[in-house]
């Protein structure tokens, strides 16, 4: 009997100890469901909030879409010509003509500048006098095209290098100053009249200084009573944009 006691007790602890590991296995496999439960709820949580993002990137780009100064241009006029607003000057070279004097249905090329660094094209649709035309115009100041504004020739030499812009829609109110090249013809030929007012006025100009565009970003040149032209008021979508004029 003391044996049979002896053995008795001595399974005890062992069957004890069984149950233990059981509840012990039982207890970590708990743990390891909840935790597969817990990463995939963060893995879903994840997925929702790039959907999300995703959806907002799609609404921004939509909300963008504007007609291009340069697409605007070519279709308004004859003058048809690709690449940046800024490079329009350049890629005209033995196309078209180009010169300083304005001409209706020519293209008035503005400069790139720091804040306008794709530059901009519009159409002059009436010459008012010497130093003021009226253009049509796309993707300035607010989205959309602007017709019947008035530009102003401010230049030293009435060479066009530099003009002031009708600001929205006042056309007793202009903006600041923007560089330009100046006028791009159509190959449908410039009137005789045109050719020789040109003509005077390229002829005395070898020895005389002119406004240059490249003073507009000189140290020096806030001290003039003038303002550097600065880009349009637009948001960063035109770069988006704004202004983003890199149309080819």
């Amino acid at each position: 009997m003391v044996v049979s006691t002896s053995y008795a007790n001595a399974r005890t602890p062992h069957h004890a100890t069984k149950k233990t590991t059981h509840h012990a296995s039982k207890s970590a496999h708990i743990t390891k469901v909840s935790a597969k439960k817990t990463i995939h709820g963060t893995k879903k949580s994840s997925f929702k909030t790039r959907k999300v993002s995703y959806r907002h990137r799609g609404y921004s780009h939509g909300g963008g879409r504007v007609i291009q100064c340069v697409a605007f241009a070519r279709s308004a006029s004859d003058v048809q010509l690709s690449g940046n607003a800024g490079n329009w000057w350049s890629n005209a070279a033995g196309v078209y003509d180009r010169g300083n004097t304005p001409e209706p249905n020519s293209v008035l090329s503005f400069r790139s500048t720091r804040k306008m660094p794709y530059g901009h094209v519009a159409v002059v649709t009436k010459v008012v006098d010497s130093r003021t035309v009226i253009i049509d115009q796309s993707h300035w100041a607010q989205r959309g095209i602007s017709r019947n504004t008035p530009v102003i020739d401010v230049s030293p030499n009435n060479d066009w290098t530099a003009v002031r812009v009708a600001t929205n829609g006042d056309k007793s109110n202009f903006g600041s100053i923007y560089p330009t090249h100046g006028f791009i013809y159509p190959n449908n030929g410039r009137s005789a009249e045109t050719q020789n007012v040109a003509a005077k006025r390229q002829a005395p100009r070898q020895n005389v200084k002119t406004w240059s565009a490249d003073a507009a970003t000189s140290p020096g040149y806030s001290k003039v009573n003038t303002q550097v032209a600065l880009s349009p008021n637009v948001s960063d979508d035109f770069f988006a944009d704004a202004p983003d004029r890199s149309i080819q």
